[in-house]
């Protein structure tokens, strides 16, 4: 047998990834040959990182700050975060439940090898970001979907969790949402915790949009009665400083799960370059204010969109409480998800994602980013309405 063959786990996360960037990488050939692709499929901020985090960084850097760092981070920012998680929640939470890591993608995989054995279930929430299952199988943990339905606008229910929560050991969430915008209510998070505590679950947290909340209260379910000690909460410089390419993020976990995760960074991506923790130890310092001014585009476009949408009734609004992103509901015009964000990029230059491609709740939905300009936005929504009129009478 030749030795070059890839290992049986590498190969099906890259077969969990299945067509889920198909539109996204069509777009992306299209901008190289040439075309003006208007860009809605990834969350990336139309406004770069703010210039003083990055002096910050390069002060940082050129002070010396470039050999290795703790591996668990340090401890200065450790305990701003911990500050930070205790003021917003009401929480006591200590720099020894704050682990740093590469962004939070990292945090994820770290929380689900710390909780999960080979062969266990973990459950996660659909609609989900698109790396969730990758994740989750690549801690070789059975990957189990937890569906919120479009009808009960995406809130997920204790009785679904109930439906599939035998012998599983985790759950992931992620409130604000991505894809869907959607924020999990208080009664929706107190059934969480709930099922949680009934079927004796991990419940992993993913809270990186937790500064983009609009027409509701980010709740964090770590803050509810029982919660403190079974709650892995997941955090990130990305959404809520624009900090995206920086890779920082961080996990809340009790003290002796993070000393088990410091053991794993240690083995993996052994901690964060300390010239980033000071960027992000000086972002987190410019306070409230400025993730304010990160957040409001967001705000604003998902007004601007609610405006011009409300003009018709072919593509229905999903009701959007936070994030970067909002989801339509494309079905009245004969198509699915996968057809519309296809055919939308071919005829219209316009690049969104599928729904299908964060589950099947979201099948026969697409999934906008408001992250271009707002005169570009508005063109773009209007564009997408005057598409979805001529698809449905073409049908």
């Amino acid at each position: 047998m030749s030795t070059t063959i890839p290992s049986k786990r590498i190969k099906e996360l890259s077969s969990l990834s299945g067509g889920a960037w198909e539109v996204f990488e069509r777009s992306r050939e299209l901008i190289d040959s040439g075309l003006d692709i208007i860009e809605l499929s990834i969350g990336e901020h139309d406004t770069k990182t703010d210039q003083r985090v990055l002096d910050a960084m390069n002060r940082s850097a050129l002070d010396g700050n470039t050999g290795y760092a703790p591996v668990k981070g340090n401890d200065n920012l450790r305990k701003e975060i911990a500050k930070r998680v205790s003021y917003h929640t009401k929480v006591e939470t200590s720099f020894k439940n704050v682990i740093i890591t590469p962004g939070g993608q990292a945090a994820l995989f770290a929380a689900h090898l710390a909780v999960c054995d080979p062969g266990d279930i973990a459950l996660y929430c659909d609609p989900y970001y698109a790396t969730y299952p990758g994740t989750i199988k690549s801690v070789n943990a059975i990957p189990k979907t937890v569906q919120a339905m479009p009808e009960n606008n995406f809130q997920l229910s204790e009785s679904a969790i109930d439906a599939v929560a035998t012998n599983a050991k985790s759950l992931l969430i992620n409130s604000p949402n991505n894809p869907t915008g959607v924020v999990y209510t208080r009664q929706t998070l107190r059934g969480i915790a709930a099922a949680c505590k009934r079927h004796n679950l991990w419940l992993i947290s993913d809270e990186v949009y937790d500064t983009q909340v609009w027409h509701a209260d980010h709740i964090s379910p770590r803050s509810l009665d029982g919660m403190k000690e079974r709650t892995i909460v997941i955090g990130s410089m990305s959404k809520s400083h624009a900090m995206t390419g920086s890779r920082i993020g961080w996990a809340i976990a009790p003290e002796e799960l993070i000393e088990h995760m410091i053991s794993l960074a240690t083995h993996t991506t052994y901690g964060v370059p300390g010239f980033i923790q000071d960027a992000a130890l000086y972002g987190l310092g410019l306070g409230k204010k400025f993730e304010l001014e990160i957040s409001e585009p967001f705000r604003r476009r998902q007004k601007i969109a609610s405006q011009i949408l409300s003009t018709q009734n072919i593509l229905k609004l999903i009701p959007a409480s936070g994030g970067m992103y909002f989801m339509l509901d494309v079905r009245r015009t004969g198509l699915n998800g996968v057809s519309f964000a296809k055919s939308l990029l071919e005829e219209q230059h316009i690049a969104v994602l599928p729904g299908e491609s964060f589950g099947k709740s979201a099948s026969g939905h697409i999934r906008i980013a408001m992250t271009v300009e707002d005169k570009i936005f508005v063109r773009a929504i209007e564009k997408i309405i005057k598409f979805s009129k001529n698809k449905k009478y073409q049908k």
